[in-house]
């Protein structure tokens, strides 16, 4: 049970602040915070996607080129641009560490992107991703009841590209489409995304970069919506 439960709880914390921080907040402004609770986002995100961890600036630049670019040679992540799985990752982990290199480099314009480069920093040393797949691996040595659960321990380590796979792979292949006039290959992969907390639900999306709420239709749910609809009425965000 404590098995299920952490991976339960690793699963959908990583992939709600990759939703409602590095999506919604950095890649395209949808709400507001002020300074101190961007940096609690920031830390949280860094703590929860450990070994996975994605830097905000970088992951900001590359889904904003994905927008500008969907399903086009330019596209930096299109499976439609891709001949297989393996071509597609490779090509998504290559234009993302170049933009990681440019946003560490010195005398970077930042822009709207949130940096807080000592953490960015810290995040990106070998021995710090290390540690969290290190301490995933004492935490299944100690809890698992079976050999077979050891087998979670790399979705652990991958976390945030994971998530970032079935969302681009699966949102640009499988599903259906409400809005036909889009002029990419974008579908809604679920009817009711309770997986990906709203994300395969990239057809809406596309038509509507800038809408807090990637439902559209009736049955259709947006989790991660639903958590920033929350934290407006904490006021915390705007």
């Amino acid at each position: 049970m404590p098995i299920l439960i952490f991976f339960f709880l690793h699963w959908y914390l990583s992939l709600l602040f990759q939703s409602i921080f590095l999506h919604r907040y950095v890649s395209h402004g949808m709400y507001k915070m002020n300074a101190f609770w961007e940096k609690i986002f920031f830390l949280f995100t860094f703590l929860i996607q450990g070994s996975s961890f994605l830097n905000p600036a970088a992951y900001g630049l590359m889904h904003r080129k994905h927008h500008a670019y969907s399903d086009t040679e330019k596209d930096p992540h299109s499976p439609t641009q891709s001949n297989d799985v393996f071509s597609f990752n490779m090509k998504t982990f290559v234009q993302y560490r170049k933009l990681v290199n440019k946003v560490l480099e010195k005398g970077f314009n930042s822009q709207d992107l949130p940096r807080w480069l000592w953490l960015e920093k810290l995040a990106e040393l070998i021995i710090v991703r290390a540690l969290f797949v290190v301490l995933y691996i004492l935490f299944y040595i100690k809890y698992a009841t079976s050999v077979w659960q050891f087998l979670f321990i790399p979705i652990h380590i991958f976390m945030g590209p994971i998530h970032g796979f079935i969302v681009n792979w699966f949102g640009h292949k499988v599903g259906y489409r409400n809005h036909k006039e889009v002029p990419d290959k974008s579908r809604n992969s679920l009817p009711i995304d309770l997986l990906m907390v709203g994300e395969l639900y990239q057809n809406n999306h596309h038509r509507y970069p800038n809408k807090l709420n990637f439902a559209y239709r009736w049955f259709e749910v947006d989790l991660g919506f639903m958590v920033t609809y929350l934290f407006k009425r904490l006021k915390i965000i705007k």
